[in-house]
Parts: C-alpha cells; structure tokens; sequence
C-alpha cells in the first residue's frame, strides 16, 4: 500500500511527495502526521543538499480534506489542526538545506501554507496559488499568514488575505510569490535542476548561504550581518575553499596575457 506522503533521497537531492492525487492531495489527519514525519526524516538523511515538496498527480495540495476535517467542528479540534501542520511547517522551514515547492495545479489554503514554508517556489502554467482561508470563514493557522507577510509587505499580504486571492503562476511570479513560472508539468523537473545547481556547491557552504539569508529575515539587522560576517572565517579555511582558490589562481597562471 502506497503511503500517503513519503520521501526519496537520491543523490542528495530529496523529494516529499503527497500521494492523494483523487483528492488533489488535500490533507487527512493521517496524512498531516504524514507529512510531519517525512519531514523529521529529512532532518535524518546525512546525505541531503536540497528538498523539493511536491504532489502526485498534477496537484500540489487543496489544503486540508474538509471532507473529513469537517466532522471535527471543536475549538480543541482546532487547536489540533493549527498545531499539527504548524509545527511540520516549522520544521520545514528550519532545514539546513534549500527546500522548493514544486507547484503543478492547486496549492490553495493549507496547500500554499506548505509552498510559502518551503524557500523557493516554481508553479507550472495552471497551477493556482492562494491563501484563501477567509473564503471558509478561518485564518491561516500554519504559519502562511506571517511567511507571506515577511515575503511580500504587510499591506499587500493583508489585502490577499482578507480578500482570499487565488495567483495563477504568471500572476505569483509578477506579484514574487514564485521564484519561477514554468511550463505545465515542468515544475518537478525543473525543481531538480535547480536541485542540481544547489548540489554542484559545497555542501557547507550551501547550507551558510541558508543560514545567513535566514538570519537576514528573522533577526535584526546588526545581528544578521554578525552572523554573516563570523560564518566567513572557518569556510574560508575550509579545504573546498582552499581547493576552489587553488584552481582559480592555477587557471589564471596558465591564461595567455594579453599581446
């Protein structure tokens, strides 16, 4: 029996995948405690140099599955629901290594909470992205509402909420909620390509540039830029330094000068 979210590692380059494609891989509370534990494995695989968070079958994720969500109406039942997948998205969002959602159809409600928590986000022509909980009466609970604030400015990000804003992919791109626009049925592909690109650089090396762009949006200014400046001192002792400046400087000795 196939499961409902799982992860595959293969070359470095890990992929979550959601596997309830009838149900444009909307969210059961099985599949939520899925989807936590794919990510604790991430955090597991020694190996990893970047993740892309994807769903099967032309579909990214419809959020959660009201059609089992709503048998459970209690405010503790609520405060299950927010903590869950906040928690997850946490996680997510604290991995070492660069993580892509890979958009191909829906990514509305809880769905574009998964995107906005992952660090770049490729939607393929046809794809649909929105923070449209106030079209159901309820808030962002995940962590979407304050991602998307920190992305695109208070004003704009109370405005799409408010009103329940649905992005086509050109519309994310132009409104830089995604990094790229793509063709339909592209967007796993060309998320491990840009998997690739991320894997070809040192590991360490990768996994600092994460770390200081994370620092830039989560501390204040002086302190982000202390982190940037102390990560410097032991990666330029580092051997991938070394041997990266080592080549550099041979190349240029052979170059031919100039006449």
């Amino acid at each position: 029996m196939q499961q409902l979210v799982d992860l595959v590692v293969d070359r470095g380059i890990g992929r979550i995948t959601i596997h309830r494609p009838a149900a444009r891989n909307a969210l059961t509370w099985s599949a939520m405690e899925a989807f936590g534990a794919t990510v604790e494995q991430a955090y597991q695989a020694t190996d990893l140099r970047a993740l892309i968070v994807s769903g099967e079958g032309g579909s990214f994720c419809a959020g959660g599955d009201l059609f089992e969500l709503d048998g459970y109406p209690s405010r503790l039942d609520g405060v299950r629901l927010s903590s869950l997948m906040a928690e997850a998205l946490d996680r997510l969002e604290a991995l070492p290594v660069p993580t892509i959602a890979a958009i191909e159809g829906p990514a509305l409600g809880g769905g574009a909470e998964i995107a906005l928590a992952c660090d770049v986000r490729l939607m393929a022509d046809g794809a649909a992205l929105g923070m449209m909980h106030v079209r159901l009466a309820i808030t962002p609970a995940w962590g979407g509402g304050q991602r998307l604030i920190r992305l695109v400015g208070y004003a704009r990000a109370l405005e799409w909420m408010a009103a329940g804003r649905v992005f086509a992919a050109s519309e994310a791109w132009q409104a830089g909620l995604a990094n790229r626009a793509v063709p339909r049925g592209q967007a796993v592909a060309e998320a491990v390509s840009l998997a690739q690109e991320f894997a070809a650089n040192d590991a360490q090396a990768v996994r600092a540039v994460k770390r200081i762009a994370r620092a830039g949006i989560q501390l204040p200014t002086s302190e982000a830029m202390r982190l940037e400046r102390e990560s410097f001192p032991d990666l330029w002792a580092a051997p991938a330094h070394l041997q990266a400046s080592a080549g550099f400087v041979a190349k240029r000795n052979h170059r031919p000068r100039p006449a």
